[in-house]
């Protein structure tokens, strides 16, 4: 895989646009279903022959937006969307410094693709094997992160599941934004490339 600004910011894009989502479910109790669907199955594109195929049936336009609104100099940054940016990028460290936990998390994943011949990905018994994926793999490793909302919202199992669901898709990301050489720093050095990239993809997409 070849590291360049646009293929990194892609991988950036997409754990922009999980938390996005979940930021949506949490307050609203809503988000659009195809969305949901093509995000999830990124999870599930683990061997890409190229970065871009993780994406290929993915609307990555609000996770462009939310990269832009959070990194740009408007006025739009959300401090949550941040905590969980922050709060993913911290656990996927952790993850890939334990390989236990990569070879549990591929074996559950497996199961996952194989439940996926049987059901659609956004059938409940799929979230919720995804959200058990999250819960017992990823978020033993660190800091908890702590979604806000609505109650009503955050009560409701089904979207319980999503939002956990919708986390280890953002994780997914986040492990294919380090492999394209992403680090953190360039949240603050390379900010304005990386806005400038997400307005240049917007404009293509």
């Amino acid at each position: 895989m070849s590291h360049n600004i646009h293929q990194s910011n892609m991988a950036f894009a997409g754990i922009c646009l999980a938390v996005h989502q979940v930021r949506e479910l949490s307050r609203h109790g809503r988000v659009d279903d195809e969305l949901l669907a093509s995000t999830l199955e990124t999870v599930l594109i683990t061997d890409p022959e190229q970065p871009a195929d993780v994406y290929a049936h993915c609307d990555l336009r609000p996770g462009y937006q939310t990269l832009s609104d959070q990194l740009g100099d408007g006025g739009r940054k959300d401090v949550d969307l941040t905590r969980y940016v922050v709060g993913i990028l911290a656990l996927e460290r952790k993850l890939a410094s334990k390989p236990a936990a990569l070879s549990m998390l591929a074996e559950r994943l497996s199961q996952v693709k194989r439940q996926r011949h049987h059901f659609e990905i956004t059938d409940e018994q799929v979230l919720s094997n995804m959200a058990s994926v999250y819960a017992d793999v990823i978020s033993p490793l660190g800091a908890r992160i702590q979604v806000v909302g609505s109650p009503g919202h955050l009560q409701l199992p089904i979207n319980q599941y999503r939002i956990r669901a919708l986390l280890l898709a953002a994780i997914r990301s986040a492990v294919l934004w380090r492999q394209l050489g992403g680090k953190r720093r360039q949240l603050v050095l390379s900010r304005r490339a990386m806005v400038k990239d997400a307005t240049q993809a917007l404009q293509h997409l």
